[in-house]
């Protein structure tokens, strides 16, 4: 089943727009107010597809406070893939909502959450082979670690996200130096099930501010095992409230 290339595209982008900016204090604003909502979007794009996100982050007690914490995700786009001889163009729209629980330790922080995974697929010409064309609905659970070894220094993140909507999972794993006052280094990131897999590998910056905005980046090289290779690009943006 080839279709599930969009969900990974989906999941990749919407991982990485959580990774935790580094460099500010995430649970203030710029007049220095506690902040509580993290409001983000951005798109990610490859040779043979694209999508779209926005969505929010809700911590009653604080964004960077050990509690409760709230994910709201939406995102839709296009992707192309093939089904024995014919290329498929599909169409993708995804909402998530995903209740979850912050631990923290000094620099280090874990966030574990699950909860309701919708999907809807549309394919174009019509490929029976692929289960998820339609509405689907779902579970999604995961979790999104950032530690910094040299605090201010030195960080690495991992984020994994599993749906059992084709069940799914993808993984990114992604370290950084500080310099000019951002976030710098490589990622890499893994996804798929039992008939189709991604990899991509390249580097991100983090951490990036222009007034109240804050903004993310990352490009590099991704392959498939439809043995289809090339460049991937993704932007990212929030504000914190």
């Amino acid at each position: 089943m080839r279709g599930v290339v969009a969900y990974l595209a989906a999941v990749v982008a919407i991982g990485l727009v959580f990774s935790r900016p580094g460099g500010v204090r995430a649970d203030t604003t710029t007049d220095g107010e506690t902040a509580h909502f993290l409001l983000h979007g951005g798109f990610d794009l490859w040779r043979n597809g694209g999508f779209g996100h926005g969505g929010l982050l809700w911590s009653p007690d604080g964004l960077m406070k050990e509690g409760f914490t709230l994910k709201l995700v939406l995102a839709a786009g296009t992707y192309r893939y093939r089904s024995g001889t014919t290329e498929i163009t599909g169409r993708q729209y995804l909402a998530s909502a995903l209740p979850g629980w912050r631990f923290k330790d000094g620099t280090t922080e874990l966030t574990v959450f699950a909860g309701l995974d919708l999907q809807q697929h549309q394919v174009s010409p019509d490929d029976p082979a692929n289960r998820l064309r339609g509405f689907n609905i779902g579970a999604r659970g995961g979790f999104d670690l950032w530690l910094e070894p040299i605090p201010a220094a030195l960080m690495v993140t991992t984020s994994v996200s599993a749906s059992t909507i084709g069940k799914n999972i993808w993984a990114r794993a992604a370290a950084g130096v500080r310099a000019f006052d951002l976030w710098l280094g490589p990622e890499g990131v893994y996804g798929g099930d039992e008939s189709y897999r991604q990899l991509r590998f390249g580097a991100h910056v983090t951490g990036l501010r222009t007034g109240v905005v804050e903004w993310s980046a990352g490009a590099g090289w991704v392959t498939d095992s439809d043995k289809r290779s090339g460049m991937y690009g993704r932007l990212g943006v929030l504000l914190r409230k």
